[in-house]
C-alpha cells in the first residue's frame, strides 16, 4: 500500500490548534473546558466531520471518531491524545498525537485502505493535572478506574466542581455511561513526541515504547508555629519551612538511592506561610512525584519518602498530614503491538529505538483493558512543557507513517 502523509495538513492543524490558546505565542495555555480548550475541540470535530469519521462525546467530553470497518462489530483499533496544555506549554505535547491520529486515518483512507476492524481517533479530557489536581480523567473514567461518584466530588483550587465545569461547556451525557464496555477496543496505539533527549541523541527518528513508567503523588501538609523572626529563638523554633525542606532533600535522596535511573522523584510544589519576611513559617505544603517503571522500586521510594517525614517532623516538632494522591502501577506494552511497530518500522526504512516512556500518558489507563503501545518522534533538546518545546514537521511526518501503516495492521489482525 503507497502511503502519502500530508506534512503540510499537519502543519496546518498544529498551527490552527496552536491559536486555541490563553496565552501569547508561541506559549500555548489550554486548560480543560476553558475557552481556549472548547475551541480546539471544535477546530477537531470540524476537521473529523470533513474526513468523514462519526464522532461522538462522553460526558467529561471525550471525543470517539471513527471510521466504520467491514466488520464494525468486531473490537475496535484506535489512536490518539489530548489537547489540553499546561500552563505556559508548548505546541506539540499531546496535540501531536492528536493530529497524527487524524492525518493517519485520512492517509489511509486516501490510499483506498478498507479496514476490518473499525479505526477510532480518541481526544482524551483532561491529560493534564491543572484544573483537578488529578491527571488522566478522561482515560481513568473511560476504564472504570474513577467512579461517578469520586468524580462528582472533584473541585478545582476555588472549589468548583468538575460537573459544574462540564455541564458550563457543553457536556451533559450521564457520567455513568464514560466507562467503556469490556472489550471494547482490540489495541491502542499513542502517537507521542518522546519529551526526553534520547532519539535526539542517538539521531533516531522513531522510538518504540516498551513501558510506561508508575506514577505516585503525595501531599504532606506540616505545622509547626510562627512567631516573630527577631525574638523567637533558635533552639525554640518549630519552623515548617526548614521541615518542608529537609523532606525535599530527602524525596532526592530516596530517589537517588535505589542506583536505578529509571527511578525519579520531584517535588514540584512547595508552598508556605504565613508568608512574611520576618515571621517564622508555621505551615508548609509539598507536592511529591515519584515514577518508575518498577512498582516494587517505586514503592519502595514511597515508603522511604514517608519514614522520612517522620523522623523529620518529630525531631524538629512539627506535625504533619500525608496523603497519598494517587499511586498507579507501570505498565508494560503489549509485545505483539510492540513487534507490530517495529515491523513496520524495518518495511519502510525507518530506524528506530527501543525505549521507556519516563513521563506517563493516557496510555498508561488503555493498558488495563487492551493491548497498548506507544510510538515516540524525537523533541529537540529533550524539552517539553515549555514555550520552547519543538519537533521537526518532517520527523512528526514520519511518525504517523508509522503510526498509519501500524493501525492499518492492527485493524486487519
Amino acid at each position: 500500500m503507497e502511503l502519502i502523509i500530508d506534512v503540510e495538513a499537519l502543519g496546518v492543524d498544529l498551527d490552527a490548534l496552536a491559536a486555541c490558546s490563553d496565552d501569547e505565542p508561541p506559549g500555548v495555555t489550554r486548560l480543560v473546558y476553558g475557552p481556549a480548550d472548547l475551541r480546539a475541540r471544535a477546530y477537531l470535530r470540524q476537521q473529523c466531520d470533513e474526513a468523514g469519521l462519526v464522532v461522538r462525546e462522553d460526558g467529561l467530553g471525550t471525543l470517539f471518531a471513527r471510521w466504520p470497518g467491514r466488520e464494525p462489530d468486531l473490537p475496535a483499533v484506535a489512536s490518539g491524545s489530548h489537547l489540553d496544555a499546561l500552563p505556559h506549554a508548548g505546541r506539540f505535547d499531546g496535540t501531536v498525537g492528536v493530529v497524527g491520529a487524524l492525518e493517519a486515518l485520512r492517509a489511509l483512507r486516501r490510499a483506498g485502505f478498507q479496514p476490518q476492524r473499525s479505526l477510532e481517533l480518541i481526544l482524551f479530557t483532561s491529560e493534564e493535572p491543572t484544573r483537578f489536581g488529578l491527571g488522566c480523567l478522561g482515560s481513568r473514567a473511560m476504564i472504570g478506574s474513577l467512579t461517578p461518584d469520586q468524580l462528582r466530588q472533584l473541585r478545582d483550587g476555588q472549589g468548583r466542581s468538575l460537573d459544574e465545569w462540564r455541564t458550563s461547556a457543553g457536556f451533559t451525557a450521564p457520567l455513568e455511561e464514560v466507562a467503556l464496555a469490556p472489550g471494547a477496543y482490540a489495541a491502542f496505539v499513542e502517537l507521542h513526541i518522546e519529551q526526553g533527549p534520547l532519539l535526539e541523541v542517538e539521531g533516531l527518528p522513531i522510538g518504540v515504547v516498551r513501558a510506561i513508567a508508575a506514577p505516585a503523588a503525595l501531599r504532606v501538609a506540616m505545622r509547626g508555629q510562627s512567631g516573630h523572626a527577631g525574638s523567637v529563638l533558635m533552639l525554640e523554633r518549630r519552623d515548617a519551612l526548614l521541615a518542608g525542606a529537609e523532606l525535599a532533600l530527602a524525596v532526592e535522596a530516596a530517589a537517588l538511592g535505589t542506583g536505578s535511573r529509571d527511578t525519579v522523584a520531584t517535588t514540584g510544589i512547595f508552598t508556605i506561610g504565613p508568608g512574611a519576611v520576618n515571621a517564622i513559617p508555621n505551615v508548609a505544603t509539598l507536592e511529591i512525584d515519584v515514577r518508575d517503571i518498577d512498582l516494587e522500586r517505586r514503592d519502595h521510594v514511597l515508603q522511604a519518602i514517608k519514614a522520612s517525614t517522620e523522623a523529620i517532623c518529630a525531631r524538629r516538632h512539627v506535625t504533619y498530614d500525608l496523603i497519598e494522591l494517587n499511586a498507579d502501577p507501570p505498565a508494560t506494552c503489549d509485545p505483539a503491538v510492540v513487534e507490530t511497530i517495529i515491523k513496520v518500522c524495518d518495511r519502510i526504512g525507518l530506524p528506530r529505538l527501543i525505549m521507556i516512556s519516563r513521563a506517563y500518558h493516557d496510555s498508561l489507563f488503555m493498558a488495563r483493558i487492551c493491548p497498548t503501545a506507544m510510538i515516540f518522534i524525537p523533541s529537540r533538546g529533550g524539552i517539553s512543557h515549555r514555550a520552547d518545546e519543538y519537533s521537526d514537521l518532517e520527523q512528526i511526518g514520519q511518525g504517523v507513517a508509522v503510526l498509519a501503516h501500524s493501525l492499518a495492521a492492527l485493524s486487519q489482525a
